[in-house]
């Protein structure tokens, strides 16, 4: 529908699209909560934002389709960089997000769901938190500007993933799509076994990242400079508001949205470098990252949804780079539907495989070495386990 928009064009729909999209998805929550409690099936309308998020919106994908304009680099992205607007849309969304998850919690305590409605309430909130807390968190938290970036630890700390904060900046961007990444997805590696690896590893590698950058600049670990300590106890604190107003259940519903919101991004980051791999140099050292190390996907409407997130090729070689910026690069490996799409896939182990080995192994075609690689850098020397 859209491929063949000139791009100026597609810079002002996009430009609308933006707070367009999320005006039009969240009054579905309450629609859903109201209806529910009225007509007294309130357990299945608990779900029913999960499944436009993962069942129409990818149909929605395809019937739109998809766009590979590029913004003029020259001409355009100076001063479409600096636009105001972009920047101010995604810390407005700060507030939104928290009035989001306050009057989640309430429907969580008024709408008597049973177990089931009360997994899918909070798998809906979650799963909002992980496309609003989290993904605008990511795009906050490499921006330079304190008010962006102390936004971005916000986010996170409402969904208690502060950790994401310094293992993603210091850890994910410097060996992705390595070995020694567990956020980046081996070949033929399932969902499962990703995520059994990436929770534990990424929770503790961002403490011992936090611990080496203060050893480094002469200070405590357990101390005020740890921002760790912070964002975590600003998670635990907001633990204790959702306590003061509805007791125990409303810390369940506080944790449990969190985890599902942690889920959703973890399951991104499967997605996101399947298979691929940063090759061993002659001297023992991995390539640089470029736009070859992460699948792109160009689906017009989960790129607004996911403030073009999809472009991750674009934001791993250039990670300050503003959402409204990234570029599509033809290189790039591509996915064959759009990341709401692909989620639905990973969830099936062997689905996933039968369409996505089959376009690893036609990305490194005479390098299959690279497919099953296990070495490590010790000393910059690669190492087999």
């Amino acid at each position: 529908m859209f491929e063949n928009v000139d791009p100026k064009t597609m810079l002002k729909v996009k430009k609308v699209g933006y707070p367009l999209f999320w005006l039009s998805l969240l009054p579905i929550l309450p629609i859903s909560a109201l209806a529910g409690r009225e007509s007294g099936t309130q357990d299945y309308w608990a779900w029913f934002i999960y499944f436009t998020i993962f069942g129409i919106i990818p149909i929605l994908d395809y019937i739109i389709g998809k766009d590979s304009a590029n913004p003029d680099e020259a001409l355009e992205v100076p001063s479409l960089s600096e636009e105001k607007l972009y920047r101010w849309f995604t810390l407005l969304m700060v507030p939104i997000w928290f009035g989001v998850l306050f009057w989640g919690g309430y429907i969580f305590m008024v709408n008597d769901y049973s177990w089931f409605g009360m997994l899918g309430w909070m798998l809906s909130i979650g799963t909002v938190g992980g496309i609003i807390a989290i993904n605008l968190g990511h795009e906050l938290i490499h921006k330079d500007p304190k008010i962006e970036n102390w936004a971005g630890g916000l986010f996170l700390a409402s969904v208690t993933y502060a950790g994401f904060k310094v293992e993603h900046v210091r850890g994910h961007h410097v060996t992705v799509s390595t070995p020694e990444d567990a956020s980046s997805s081996r070949y033929n590696q399932g969902l499962y076994a990703f995520l059994l690896h990436a929770f534990p590893h990424n929770f503790v590698n961002a403490w011992r990242l936090e611990a080496e950058y203060l050893k480094r600049k002469g200070k405590k670990v357990i101390s005020k400079d740890n921002e760790l300590i912070w964002w975590y106890a600003i998670s635990f604190a907001l633990a204790g508001v959702f306590y003061a107003l509805w007791g125990w259940m409303g810390v369940l519903f506080f944790f449990g949205q969190s985890f599902f919101a942690a889920l959703a991004l973890e399951i991104i980051n499967y997605i996101e470098h399947y298979g691929l791999h940063r090759r061993v140099l002659e001297n023992g050292k991995y390539e640089r990252v470029t736009p070859a190390h992460s699948w792109n996907s160009n689906y017009l409407l989960t790129n607004i949804a996911l403030f073009q997130l999809q472009r991750h090729s674009d934001h791993h070689a250039y990670a300050k780079r503003r959402y409204q910026v990234l570029r599509h690069y033809e290189e790039s490996p591509q996915l064959p539907g759009g990341y709401a799409s692909m989620y639905v896939l990973a969830l099936f182990p062997p689905l996933w495989k039968k369409v996505m080995n089959p376009r690893v192994e036609a990305y490194y075609q005479g390098e299959m070495d690279q497919l099953f690689r296990t070495g490590k850098r010790v000393n910059n020397i690669a190492a087999t386990e």
